[in-house]
């Protein structure tokens, strides 16, 4: 008897404790909503859709690349005699990073020489001959062409035998080596890369509501988790005149590299830019919105006074209004209070 008593008591005190709640609840609703005089309508606030200019810092993260990189190939078939440079090592513009076997190069150039001597002493003959009438201008000019192929043949041979000398075109570092000294190069054979970082590059993509704040020239700030603390001067070098589908536009930001803090490529850095941007677009006050900034909706009042809910995609943030990408026109009329009250298509009244 004892235990049924319990179980009715706990059994009451949750059918109390529940129509408190369901009572609460109609009464929280009844605060929240408005209905004009007539009793058919739902109260709302709504406000015009249209374009505004804000200011907002422009701020991207980008990744450093080498001012340039060049990986040096064998323009000519041979041993590789030697390799003089090692990984990491510093080399100059025009210091000679290897040799190749030059032997038959050489005997090449010579022969070469020797022809275009005999074409020579044959084209003076017989222009001698011409002017004296006794050789026809089809011989001339036979012996002219072999001439000249003579020393086309040369100045080939002669750039074939350059070629064996393999120079560095820029300064830098070594940053691979792809052979040996003693192993056997083709024509467009890997033999090192040289990678100058005397100054570095950061190639981004900036959207097109951002892009036209920018100009070559601006500088930037640039800082790294590196070098806490530390700020880098950049500089815009380029900005592409055709964006892609996405309609992002290429740029290029040059930056020195310092020898007390000095940047390896491939770091991660953050770029502010100097310049806000201030392109007008599409923004609704905050309160307009319905749900989350991802999955957006907001309650769009008809001509009929009846608010449709439209999804919308929602785009920068500014503070106290959002950037709407797609789904309103400027003019439209959004509702920026009572939506708690509001389906789609229910009729509303509009008090301000």
């Amino acid at each position: 008897m004892k235990r049924i008593l319990i179980i009715a008591a706990v059994l009451l005190v949750g059918a109390l404790v529940a129509f408190r709640l369901v009572n609460n609840k109609k009464v929280i609703d009844a605060k929240n909503k408005v209905v004009d005089t007539s009793g058919q309508r739902v109260a709302v606030n709504a406000t015009t859709v249209q374009s505004r200019i804000s200011e907002q810092n422009l701020n991207l993260v980008g990744t450093v690349i080498p001012n340039q990189q060049i990986e040096i190939k064998s323009e000519v078939q041979g041993k590789l005699l030697s390799l003089n440079v090692a990984l990491g090592q510093f080399v100059k513009k025009g210091q000679v990073i290897a040799r190749v076997d030059d032997k038959i190069r050489s005997i090449g150039v010579a022969n070469a020489e020797q022809s275009l001597a005999n074409a020579k002493q044959n084209l003076e003959r017989y222009t001698n001959l011409y002017q004296g009438g006794a050789a026809t201008q089809a011989q001339l000019q036979q012996y002219q062409l072999t001439y000249d192929n003579a020393l086309n043949q040369l100045e080939q041979a002669r750039k074939e035998l350059s070629s064996t000398t393999i120079t560095a075109p820029i300064s830098g570092f070594i940053t691979s080596k792809a052979v040996e000294a003693g192993a056997f190069a083709n024509v467009g054979t890997s033999i090192v890369t040289i990678v100058d970082v005397s100054r570095l590059k950061v190639q981004l993509n900036v959207a097109e509501r951002d892009v036209y704040a920018l100009k070559v020239g601006d500088a930037v700030n640039i800082t790294t988790s590196v070098y806490p603390g530390v700020q880098f001067r950049g500089e815009i070098t380029f900005i592409s005149p055709s964006g892609d589908d996405a309609h992002n536009y290429p740029i290029e930001i040059s930056i020195r590299n310092e020898d007390k803090t000095p940047l390896k490529a491939g770091t991660y850095v953050n770029i502010a830019f100097n310049r806000k941007s201030q392109v007008a677009t599409l923004q609704i006050p905050r309160e307009a919105l319905v749900g989350s900034t991802k999955d957006a909706q907001v309650y769009v009042v008809d001509a009929n006074n009846l608010a449709r809910l439209r999804k919308v995609t929602i785009g920068a943030d500014n503070g106290d209004y959002l950037e709407v990408l797609n789904g309103l026109k400027e003019g439209e009329k959004v509702v920026t209070t009572g939506q708690i009250n509001l389906t789609d298509s229910t009729q509303v009244a509009i008090i301000q």
